[in-house]
């Protein structure tokens, strides 16, 4: 007797069906009210994790939405991500994410209400880009986390959020007169939001950090030597003064 084609897919390595993967991730959901996060985000983030019920907003930075995936996912947590085309799995898997556990739904088209709808009622992370989300739609979806569970995060704006994350980043390392290999990117990441985290409150990262995930800045050393400049010149320079500069 030949097997159906969904079970013969199904019996492959690493391939589930979709109640499958709803009766795992309703197994992971039952484990706490806060999910994981890096060491590096927890003193962002209310109760030091991901509070199931809220929504997340970070903004202009996939690198920072995928290390707030990270910990949850290698800690059993199941996510989805859905319209965002640009997010691949290759680089969440860089950056810490078990994508084993990671959900791609890339063009949810006209049903993606129902999308959304049907994933916060069985995934403990679903993340989107709100390009063209109404708000009114917006917040029935981030009620519908807040009654289910799940966290909403939101690649982008999204009307009320409880938690916003704004990235600021500084120049990439491991360059040295145009050659060599991109290596790590100093960030300074904001966070505010409503009740718990109305307090604004930032933190100095690395992200990434040369293995590919987020960890706090490394502290500047105070005795390194500074970069040397030039005086500014004036026209009461003694002539001494300027040809010290100019052997300088």
């Amino acid at each position: 007797m030949v097997a159906p084609p969904v079970a013969r897919l199904a019996a492959l390595p690493g391939v589930s069906t979709a109640s499958r993967v709803a009766a795992q991730a309703a197994h992971a959901r039952t484990t706490g009210r806060v999910l994981p996060v890096s060491p590096a985000l927890a003193g962002l983030l209310p109760a030091s994790g991901l509070r199931r019920g809220s929504t997340v907003a970070v903004h202009s930075s996939t690198s920072l939405l995928l290390a707030l995936l990270a910990e949850a996912t290698a800690a059993g947590s199941w996510a989805a991500v859905v319209g965002v085309p640009s997010l691949g799995v290759a680089a969440a898997a860089e950056h810490g994410v078990a994508v084993s556990r990671l959900a791609l739904v890339t063009n949810p088209g006209a049903e993606y209400p129902a999308v959304m709808a049907a994933l916060l009622d069985g995934v403990d992370l679903v993340v989107t880009e709100p390009r063209s989300v109404q708000p009114s739609i917006a917040r029935r979806l981030s009620s519908r986390a807040r009654h289910r569970g799940a966290v909403l995060i939101s690649l982008g704006p999204w009307p009320a959020a409880d938690v916003e994350l704004h990235c600021t980043r500084g120049r990439w390392s491991g360059l040295s007169r145009g050659t060599g290999h991109l290596e790590s990117r100093p960030a300074v990441v904001h966070a505010r939001g409503r009740g718990a985290a109305a307090r604004p409150l930032s933190a100095a990262l690395a992200l990434p950090t040369p293995a590919g995930r987020i960890a706090p800045a490394p502290p500047q050393n105070p005795t390194a030597p500074r970069p040397r400049t030039r005086a500014k010149e004036t026209p009461a320079a003694s002539p001494l003064l300027v040809a010290e500069e100019a052997v300088g």
